[in-house]
């Protein structure tokens, strides 16, 4: 968010008691208001209820911290908003909804009843709470306001990004996408999940469906091997492993130790595959299997940290669908983080496995119709 225009001081005397009581409930969220600004601080003028704004913080800090902020600075700084979120999936108040906030010019503080700001965090876990609330806050507040719950919609109404605001009105802003981004939410999924919502704020988010074919009959399901294998970071490749299975031959990786290639193949149809790497971020798409070729047929960078793993399998024409389950662990944690669906039809956080920042030491991937994980 960062910037956003101050009114002058005469807008500010008079104003009304607008905040609503503690311990309201906003999407299933319990609403901090120890931060909220007072019945004679903020605009007092009201707003046309035609946007919802969805910002980033652009600063790698507590939630709580940018809501000390604003309570303090508001008026100096010029900026506030109504919401905060973050701190794991946490809620503070500062300005009064229905209220301008000063949070993306003057056309959207006056066009918008609620505006969001998420808090930035480097932990995944962390993230993955806040990404429910946000999104779920932003959802009600358009369905309360009796706004589009639409994304960046070519319409004038709806849940707006900071982006767009500076795109079709004014500013230089460019939030949440960046931040979104980096824990791997698409502009498109960001849009999916506002308008459909989620059906809790813990940290299960339900990440784009693709159509799911209509089972072919008669059922024609064929077995599907997967075989993979990864490479530790200035070392030596490891045994390949087929499926995914118990013990230390259920899974590709040494544990605790990082690693910096991967490969994987499938028998039949084809899978396409990623890595995000500490030093690089997400590299390209690969679509072979081979070891001794290692610009197109594994991913990854010899010496650079792999601390995440996507994938995409496709179903041969005329058989029963199926997809890659996945799921790894990483160095600092124990026990396997969530199971990843390559179409999102699980729950989990399912659009890639790992954490960032943390080295991945193992995985496993399954070819199947359904988890066995």
């Amino acid at each position: 968010m960062k910037l956003k225009n101050k009114l002058i001081a005469g807008l500010v005397a008079g104003a009304a008691a607008f905040f609503v009581g503690l311990n309201q409930q906003v999407s299933a969220a319990i609403v901090n208001n120890d931060y909220a600004l007072s019945a004679s601080e903020g605009s007092p003028l009201r707003t046309n209820n035609n946007v919802i704004i969805a910002h980033a913080t652009a600063v790698y800090a507590p939630a709580k911290n940018v809501a000390t902020y604003e309570k303090r600075e508001w008026y100096n700084a010029g900026a506030y908003v109504q919401y905060i979120v973050g701190d794991g999936g946490k809620i503070y108040r500062v300005g009064a909804e229905g209220y301008q906030a000063w949070g993306a010019g003057s056309w959207a503080n006056a066009n918008a009843p609620v505006q969001v700001e998420l808090a930035q965090t480097y932990d995944q876990a962390e993230f993955r709470k806040d990404y429910v609330t946000y999104v779920n806050l932003l959802r009600s507040s358009a369905i309360k306001y009796g706004i589009p719950t639409t994304v960046d919609s070519g319409a004038w109404r709806g849940v707006k990004s900071h982006l767009w605001v500076t795109n079709h009105v004014w500013g230089d802003h460019t939030d949440p996408y960046g931040y979104l981004a980096s824990h791997g939410i698409t502009k498109a999924q960001f849009a999916h999940d506002v308008q459909y919502g989620f059906s809790s704020s813990g940290n299960d988010v339900n990440h784009t469906p693709k159509p799911t074919p209509k089972p072919v009959k008669p059922a024609n399901k064929k077995q599907v091997d997967v075989t993979y294998a990864m490479h530790q970071r200035n070392g030596h490749w490891l045994s390949p492993v087929k499926n995914a299975g118990s013990g230390a031959n259920g899974f590709a990786g040494m544990p605790y130790s990082a690693h910096d290639l991967l490969y994987v193949k499938v028998n039949r149809g084809s899978i396409k595959y990623r890595v995000h790497t500490i030093e690089d971020g997400w590299l390209p798409w690969i679509h072979k299997a081979n070891k001794n070729d290692t610009v197109n047929g594994v991913a990854g960078i010899k010496g650079h940290t792999i601390d995440g793993v996507q994938m995409y399998y496709t179903t041969p024409s005329g058989e029963t669908y199926q997809q890659a389950y996945y799921r790894s662990q990483s160095t600092q944690r124990s026990g396997y983080l969530g199971t990843c669906a390559d179409n999102g039809t699980v729950s989990g956080f399912d659009s890639w496995a790992g954490v960032y920042g943390e080295p991945l030491d193992r995985l496993q991937i399954s070819i199947n119709d359904h988890s066995k994980f």
